[in-house]
């Protein structure tokens, strides 16, 4: 997603000074510095290195991730994949039992008209350095037509690729991969769940029992229940400018969650009974713990999103009087 319903400008400004909830520790919130990610649509946090998230832009502008050090926002290594075709519109980022990454090119910003979608696969790095890597490429169909998605999570006990696609007129869904994804045919994804939000990203527990899966000014909670997901409440999220990415911190104590734009920060919220060991109980709850998803937040973020058109429209006419 390139834009917010194309706020900018003045009308931005209202939506960064809305207040969201408390971050997890203050200290543990960063900003991306590099002025090369301007679209930051995926976050991962890294298993071989502590405190070192994984991200990329949300664009065709190469095949490009980048390793960014929380506590100094800076980008401490590029990885450049080679052996995978021209990324047309990547949007996740997600690491597996193996520790492999992987990057999800699922995004169709034609509102779902591919045909078939992408997913790049590569070992997590062990040096923190600018390298080149080979990547294995995957074809990606779902088994009822194409859709546009923005969250791709991998399990992290069993290794299998979920992703959540946006939903837009009718009700979202998230869908399965196979046990194990193919490079000699398309691997089809199954519908597997309805899911009623506007997906942007999502992320498992590190110990695969729960499922977060956000939105611009919402996210929502799900027991994994062995394969079964269950709705089990609204989750706490910071009101950001375009509220694009989350992932698991990487002792399951914190849900960091990341927004597009130059300087972009990545804001943490505690999770509710993590024991520090990759283990967790509930992330942060606020209201009802039903299924219509209306939290505070998201009622603050339509507000301040309406508050913002009318500045803007209202600034255009005042400039135009002048």
């Amino acid at each position: 997603m390139r834009s917010l319903m194309g706020v900018t400008g003045a009308a931005a400004l209202v939506l960064l000074t809305a207040a969201g909830p408390a971050a997890a520790d203050d200290d543990e919130s960063f900003t991306i510095k590099d002025p090369r990610i301007t679209e930051s649509s995926g976050l991962a946090a890294s298993k071989q290195h502590p405190g070192i998230y994984w991200t990329h832009n949300d664009s065709d502008d190469g095949a490009f991730l980048y390793a960014v050090d929380a506590k100094t926002g800076d980008t401490v290594a590029t990885v450049t994949m080679r052996g995978v075709g021209a990324p047309r519109d990547v949007e996740a980022v997600s690491i597996g039992p193996d520790g492999d990454l992987y990057v999800g090119d699922i995004g169709d910003n034609l509102g779902g008209k591919w045909d078939h979608v992408w997913i790049y696969r590569f070992p997590e790095p062990k040096e923190l350095k600018d390298t080149t890597v080979k990547a294995t490429q995957y074809d990606v169909k779902y088994e009822d037509g194409a859709r546009d998605a923005e969250a791709l999570m991998v399990h992290p006990k069993t290794g299998r690729v979920y992703i959540a696609d946006k939903k837009r007129d009718s009700v979202g869904g998230l869908y399965e991969g196979p046990a194990e994804l193919s490079t000699r045919g398309t691997n089809v994804f199954k519908r597997m769940a309805d899911i009623d939000l506007w997906t942007t990203d999502g992320a498992f527990s590190p110990d695969g029992r729960k499922l977060v899966l956000r939105s611009y000014f919402e996210a929502a909670g799900y027991d994994w229940n062995d394969g079964k997901p269950k709705r089990a409440g609204r989750v706490d999220v910071p009101l950001q400018r375009q509220g694009e990415s989350v992932t698991y911190a990487a002792d399951g104590k914190a849900l960091m969650f990341g927004s597009e734009g130059s300087e972009s920060d990545v804001e943490p919220v505690a999770v509710e009974g993590a024991s520090g060991n990759g283990d967790s109980n509930s992330p942060s709850k606020g209201g009802s713990s039903g299924d219509g998803g209306g939290g505070d937040n998201y009622k603050m973020g339509v507000l301040a999103l309406a508050v913002a058109i009318v500045a803007a429209f209202g600034l255009k006419r005042l400039f135009r009087k002048r």
